[in-house]
């Protein structure tokens, strides 16, 4: 019997990535799969690899950040699903700059993408699973949420915050056997990843123990084990795959 079967999970930013690799190890495992993305055409094209596999997909258009966006998107997939019973909060933005030379609106929309995005998609999802008192909410952190990083102070400042909004709705909703976690990757071989500037690139990879960036496959497992009954003693927790870059 696979993992998930019978489970219906959401994961946003799942287009590609560290998002897709979870959407389609989650398909991989029975769950029905609903991607959240801003880049519906992508996000269609791993919803029909999904149903190919024999599970339910749908594909919704989504800016994490808008609040009648999330609202809406989250209405229709209840609507084809049913209930939801994993949220994936992947959704995420990449960018460079030192706070000196930031601009506002720079620090806005990570801030928005990231935590916002974050709160927006589980205040939406949480009702149903609390009222069934069964859930599983799994945030993508990052491991700049421990270490910070040069040129990423508004990154690692929404990673860390993240962190913080993982363990304070932990104590919240674990009386209803619904879990929050997180996991803190470190850098992944990712469009994003790839998009940042060499040097920053560089300097990263020079820092890790093992020299390389981590790869998708390798962090979609921790995602598994958090969404099933194998991960159900997990509360408030923050699992770090990020090939030593910081080891706790």
């Amino acid at each position: 019997m696979a993992k998930l079967d019978g489970n219906n999970a959401v994961v946003t930013g799942g287009a590609r990535g560290i998002g897709k690799a979870i959407a389609l190890l989650f398909a991989n495992e029975g769950a029905n799969v609903a991607i959240l993305d801003r880049d519906l055409q992508t996000a269609q094209e791993v919803a029909k690899g999904i149903r190919e596999l024999g599970r339910n997909a749908i594909a919704v258009e989504v800016d994490v950040g808008d609040e009648n966006g999330v609202a809406a998107g989250l209405q229709e997939v209840t609507r084809a699903f049913g209930d939801i019973d994993i949220l994936v909060n992947n959704a995420g933005i990449d960018t460079t700059s030192h706070v000196v030379d930031m601009p506002t609106d720079m620090w806005d929309e990570m801030i928005r993408v990231h935590l916002r995005g974050t709160f927006l998609c589980t205040r939406a999802v949480l009702p149903g699973m609390l009222r069934r008192c069964r859930g599983r909410i799994i945030n993508i952190s990052s491991q700049l949420a421990h270490k910070g990083g040069a040129e990423m102070a508004h990154y690692s400042a929404a990673k860390a915050a993240i962190i913080g909004f993982t363990r304070s709705l932990a104590y919240e909703v674990a009386e209803y056997n619904v879990t929050v976690n997180a996991i803190a990757p470190g850098p992944i071989d990712t469009d994003l990843f790839r998009k940042l500037p060499e040097h920053w690139r560089k300097r990263k990879l020079a820092e890790i123990p093992m020299h390389r960036p981590g790869t998708v496959d390798e962090i979609a497992p921790t995602a598994l084990l958090l969404a099933t009954d194998a991960g159900g003693y997990y509360l408030g927790a923050t699992l770090n795959p990020n090939g030593g870059d910081v080891m706790i």
